[in-house]
């Protein structure tokens, strides 16, 4: 129905952020209703004891509950459930119109893909120049990859840069090079989603098994020791 009705609405408002907050408040109490069709029931919290409550003294006795008012109680609730609506709201099933064709919505989206990338574009370059060892230009594109990362597509581009680097076996890293790989892969997982966990947190895995650094002969430091907080 949006593409269908609201598209000239949504032109005319671009710019104007007071006019897009009401339309989406609009549309998320639309969004709401239909998935909450019936108001919810208020449940009652009853609060749990507090600790070494049992030891107090001067308890008072639990007061003897009337037979006739419990019953009362569940009578009256019994009556109300048989006269409530359906649980289940009836579908009403309408014909919406095809809108403007998706051309002009996938204009309007150019601009974001051409973001998303460059937002991709700098996640490259600043892997390779940590492998590389320029560490000055890597430092200037830290900050927006760590920005970056808030993108799905991002966090995936960035595993898949790092498990390039492994199969061109470099995986030992110096000092420097190991905390820029740890600082991107906190952050991805950071910004991970439920959604994400068995895409780009399970693609991460054997990356943080392969990715370490020698601290001193003998002494290897894995990624994974410093990684492994991540829910």
């Amino acid at each position: 129905q949006l593409v269908a009705y609201e598209v000239k609405r949504m032109r005319a408002e671009e710019g104007n952020k007071q006019k897009i907050l009401r339309h989406i408040k609009e549309l998320a109490e639309k969004l709401y209703k239909n998935e909450n069709p019936y108001p919810a029931v208020t449940m009652h919290k009853v609060q749990k004891p507090t600790e070494g409550c049992h030891l107090r003294l001067h308890q008072k006795p639990f007061p003897h509950l009337d037979e006739g008012t419990v019953q009362w109680i569940i009578d009256q609730a019994t009556a109300k459930l048989q006269t409530a609506p359906p649980a289940v709201k009836a579908e009403k099933k309408c014909m919406v119109p095809s809108g403007p064709p998706i051309a002009a919505i996938m204009e309007r989206n150019g601009n974001a893909l051409a973001n998303s990338a460059r937002r991709l574009e700098v996640v490259r370059n600043c892997i390779s120049y940590v492998f590389e060892n320029k560490m000055l230009e890597a430092k200037k594109l830290f900050p927006a990859v760590l920005r970056a990362m808030k993108g799905r597509a991002a966090r995936h581009c960035l595993t898949q840069e790092l498990n390039l680097h492994v199969q061109q076996n470099r995986a030992v890293l110096d000092h420097q090079q190991f905390d820029f790989v740890i600082r991107m892969m906190n952050c991805c997982l950071q910004d991970c989603t439920a959604m994400d966990e068995h895409g780009i947190a399970a693609a991460l895995l054997p990356l943080v098994t392969a990715f370490c650094r020698k601290l001193s002969p003998g002494i290897t430091q894995f990624a994974y020791s410093c990684v492994q907080e991540h829910v």
